[in-house]
């Protein structure tokens, strides 16, 4: 499955065919669907400086669908609650070794819960935080000091957190930075553009990264 996923993105960029990404819809009451303009603009900022051509429009998928196996690159935010399935979970890490990618962004509030499924996913896996000299920093944007701040809420530093399999990152879950927020429009967070700037660009990096790898 990892071989065919591989072989799907390659054929999609190489044909210049649009890819399309995917927000995770998940079960608990966290609010899955929080920052309802953030990746039309990282999708729109891609497409224009660094070379994608991903579908301007993120579809939705849920965890235990077959149809996650569409999307070689899923992003998964909110502030409360989550709650996977022993089924769902089982199809998530599936999904993570056949060669997917999960990009899960803390929109503050959602990280206790989020750490006590991953365990469900990978039992044998724990999140291990990324250095600063780890590629993801160093795509078509470099960030030497590792994951930016994006908007503050308890002065605690921002953190990247990873599940590889192998030398594979597989899932990404960035903390205490909220890149999401800096993705949404302007108007939303009222955030300067030199802030939302480093947030696309950093997202950006995330992309190009899972793409390929």
């Amino acid at each position: 499955m990892r071989i065919i996923l591989t072989l799907s993105l390659f054929l999609f960029c190489s044909a210049g065919i649009a890819q399309e990404i995917a927000i995770l819809k998940y079960n608990g009451g966290g609010d899955w669907y929080a920052n309802p303009t953030a990746l039309l603009n990282l999708i729109e900022f891609c497409n224009s400086n660094i070379g994608t051509t991903i579908a301007p429009k993120p579809r939705t998928v849920e965890v235990g669908s077959p149809e996650i196996y569409s999307y070689p690159w899923i992003h998964m935010t909110g502030h409360g609650n989550v709650f996977f399935s022993q089924a769902e979970a089982e199809n998530l890490r599936t999904y993570l070794l056949s060669g997917g990618f999960l990009h899960i962004d803390d929109n503050y509030g959602m990280e206790p819960y989020l750490r006590k499924e991953l365990v469900k996913i990978f039992p044998d896996r724990e999140l291990t935080e990324l250095g600063a000299d780890h590629p993801i920093f160093d795509q078509a944007y470099k960030f030497p000091n590792g994951m930016p701040k994006i908007h503050e809420h308890d002065s605690k530093r921002p953190q990247a957190f990873g599940i590889f399999d192998e030398d594979r990152l597989m899932v990404l879950f960035t903390f205490e930075t909220d890149l999401g927020d800096g993705w949404e429009d302007q108007a939303v967070h009222n955030d300067p553009e030199n802030i939302r700037t480093k947030a696309l660009q950093m997202g950006a990096n995330i992309i190009q990264y899972a793409f390929k790898n």
